[in-house]
């Protein structure tokens, strides 16, 4: 199956199709089209082409985003609307649609539901436009990351090529935003252009999850690793009567505990996406067990750089054919196989060592005491690692028995197998979960912060 998204955005839904739905409201196809219609030629009306979209609201965000790229329109995608990052993104883009506002210095065209537009044919393209999303680079600032129709129509192809098959005609809901990646392709263009209605709002609890799992048969949810860690506790561990056809996860890799609470409660762990805004998706893999390996998706190549163990990316979701250094260390398991080793770019001096805290986080997972940890380098009062750590249940009730030094120093014990003591963690803090976003990224800032006060 080739050109799903492509062959969609050119011919656009039957007006029977179902584009989205919530506990009161639906969208149809030719209530879609007639948006998509009316915001396209707004669009062509305007000589900028640079326009921010922003909207909460799913099916508002699929109409600005199928009249942009319908109009020829580069759609400029923001992480968040945060006051911060908009000022950092400023110089990228020359006008907002949005269904609220934003930046009172630049042209606005706002997104709301029109009920009473006149019946309309899908537009008809000259050239599609392209996506630009962010994410962090190297040196802390916003990098550009263009994504053409094509590379979006590989990637959309390809899932339902892979996954078709495991899904019933299903509803789509997802407790990730539609502003990232991996909620861009999962909840809103692979659902269009396989058919598939989505929920126009954002899960944010797991009793709104119920509500949709007891009221729908068959239904794919799209979610992350921190999100679902936490669900098995708020279902209470209990076996559910009705459960997602499929899970999804993706942001960073799944705990083998939390999958397996996902799969106590819902009857199969769910199906992991490893990749990147940059990558696309590399891989998927379901844990069952500690020995479970990423499996390639089927037009992806990879190899292991022989200096470094880094993976090497072969891939039609990138611009190029060209290889693409990432800055993950795999392990290699036959040619379509691998096993993630921690990431490459967190290397840092200590007393003029060299420590990768990648290396030193996935030591202390080992621990049996241990659940979660992340490294973070202070600076002050001077230079030196902080760890935070997520106990496990025999960490908790260690902690509440022999108190926070007994920790630190069997954890510093277990460390010391791997590293020197000048390099080992100076502070450590034990918080019941690690400062996360919704998409599952580590949230940097956050976890200094818990480093603040003693």
């Amino acid at each position: 199956m080739t050109q799903l998204l492509k062959n969609w955005l050119t011919q656009g839904p039957s007006s029977q199709q179902l584009i989205s739905f919530n506990h009161h409201d639906i969208v149809t196809g030719a209530l879609f089209t007639n948006q998509v219609a009316h915001y396209c030629r707004l669009l062509r009306e305007s000589k900028i082409t640079r326009w921010l979209l922003a909207c909460d609201s799913s099916d508002q965000f699929a109409v600005g985003l199928c009249a942009a790229l319908l109009a020829g329109k580069q759609v400029i995608l923001p992480t968040n609307t945060q006051p911060g990052t908009l000022a950092q993104l400023a110089d990228k883009f020359d006008a907002v649609l949005a269904d609220v506002g934003l930046c009172e210095d630049k042209p606005a065209l706002e997104l709301k539901r029109e009920l009473s537009l006149p019946d309309s044919h899908w537009p008809q393209s000259q050239g599609l436009g392209e996506l630009v999303l962010f994410t962090s680079g190297s040196s802390g600032s916003p990098k550009a990351i263009h994504k053409s129709l094509r590379q979006l129509d590989e990637e959309v192809s390809q899932l339902e090529h892979t996954f078709a098959g495991h899904l019933p005609h299903c509803s789509v809901i997802a407790t990730v935003s539609h502003q990232h990646i991996y909620g861009l392709l999962f909840k809103i263009l692979w659902p269009l252009a396989a058919s598939r209605p989505f929920l126009s709002d954002l899960v944010e609890y797991p009793e709104t999850l119920s509500y949709y799992t007891s009221l729908l048969p068959n239904l794919c949810l799209i979610s992350s690793p921190a999100q679902l860690s936490r669900l098995p506790s708020a279902l209470e561990h209990e076996r559910q009567a009705r459960s997602p056809s499929l899970v999804f996860s993706s942001g960073g890799p799944l705990s083998l505990e939390a999958a397996q609470g996902i799969a106590g409660c819902y009857g199969q762990p769910p199906i992991e996406i490893f990749g990147s805004t940059e990558t696309g998706g590399i891989g998927y893999r379901r844990q069952n067990s500690a020995a479970d390996t990423w499996q390639t998706f089927d037009k992806v190549k990879i190899r292991q750089a022989q200096e470094d163990g880094a993976l090497l990316l072969q891939s039609p979701y990138l611009a190029d054919a060209d290889w693409y250094r990432c800055d993950d260390q795999i392990e290699m398991i036959g040619e379509h196989h691998f096993r993630l080793l921690g990431r490459l770019d967190r290397i840092v001096k200590i007393e003029e060592k060299r420590v990768s805290l990648a290396q030193m986080e996935a030591l202390l997972r080992q621990h049996p005491l241990v659940k979660d940890a992340a490294l973070v380098l202070l600076t002050q009062p001077k230079q030196q690692l902080g760890a935070a750590v997520t106990l496990s249940d025999e960490g908790l009730a260690l902690l509440a028995a022999a108190g926070k030094l007994n920790i630190n120093n069997s954890l510093k014990a277990h460390l010391l197998t791997q590293f020197e003591r000048v390099t080992l963690p100076r502070r450590w803090r034990y918080p019941n979960e690690l400062p996360q976003s919704t998409q599952g990224k580590r949230l940097q800032a956050d976890i200094i912060g818990l480093f603040s006060h003693d």
